[in-house]
């Protein structure tokens, strides 16, 4: 059974990673898909053709989810040839790790502008369709490191705990238009931003932190996108679901 015939879903910074697998569940699941990519025309080329062979109509754009005015032109682009945004996931986001101490407001500014800006930037710009057709549903990636917080992630920590309290601020002011608003919490998930927990004693350690003794899957957290953003999850909203392993436990 495809969750989301016809859909239309945005997905944010989805030529790699976390954003890919969250592009290609939905497509699986009958979702034509629209998305972001900011550096590699040949990644969101490759994607777009694994897009169109699971018969999803796609359509990537390169676009940069801090600049208010390139998520404008993005979003009307995107209603303009698909008609109306049902999903929207905003998945871009950096990290730029380093003790306060070492952090340089440049730093800071950049991580604050790629990972909580843009959830800002793009959620203005497709609450209107949604509000239009009075249905919707909107994923913001946040982080265990926004709920835990990390020593020398302050900036990432930051950044994602903005988004659960913007997530909340969300889900109370649309939820009378039948428009809902989740964040997902990722663990320690493998993927090529994160190759570097895998290696040496510090693989041992994080393992050591994680009750279900393993690192997660893109897939895993693409699932978790998959029912948050499908109608088997129509009764939650301002939630936040952590996808860890129990490590938040």
């Amino acid at each position: 059974m495809k969750l989301l015939e016809n859909k239309i879903a945005i997905v944010t910074g989805a030529s790699r990673g976390i954003g890919e697998a969250i592009a290609l569940k939905l497509a699986e699941h009958g979702a034509n898909i629209a998305f972001t990519y900011l550096s590699s025309e040949e990644r969101a080329k490759a994607l777009e053709e694994k897009l169109s062979r699971l018969g999803a109509k796609t359509r990537s754009y390169r676009s940069n989810a801090a600049v208010y005015a390139e998520c404008e032109a993005f979003v009307n682009a995107v209603t303009k040839e698909f008609g109306t945004v049902d999903i929207c996931i905003n998945n871009a986001g950096i990290s730029k790790d380093n003790l306060l101490l070492r952090l340089t407001p440049e730093q800071w500014d950049e991580v604050m502008a790629i990972n909580l800006k843009s959830v800002y930037n793009i959620t203005k710009q497709v609450i209107r369709p949604m509000m239009k057709a009075k249905n919707g549903s909107i994923v913001n990636m946040s982080s265990i490191i926004g709920i835990k917080g990390n020593a020398g992630q302050s900036s990432y920590a930051a950044s994602k705990a903005g988004i659960i309290g913007f997530t909340k601020s969300i889900a109370q002011e649309l939820g009378s238009r039948n428009i809902r608003c989740n964040a997902i919490a990722p663990g320690f998930i493998e993927t090529d931003m994160t190759h570097y927990l895998k290696e040496g004693d510090a693989s041992k350690s994080f393992l050591e932190k994680i009750p279900l003794g393993r690192f997660g899957s893109a897939e895993e957290i693409a699932n978790t996108a998959l029912f948050l953003a499908s109608d088997m999850s129509s009764y939650i909203t301002g939630q936040v679901i952590s996808a860890c392993g129990g490590l938040n436990i």
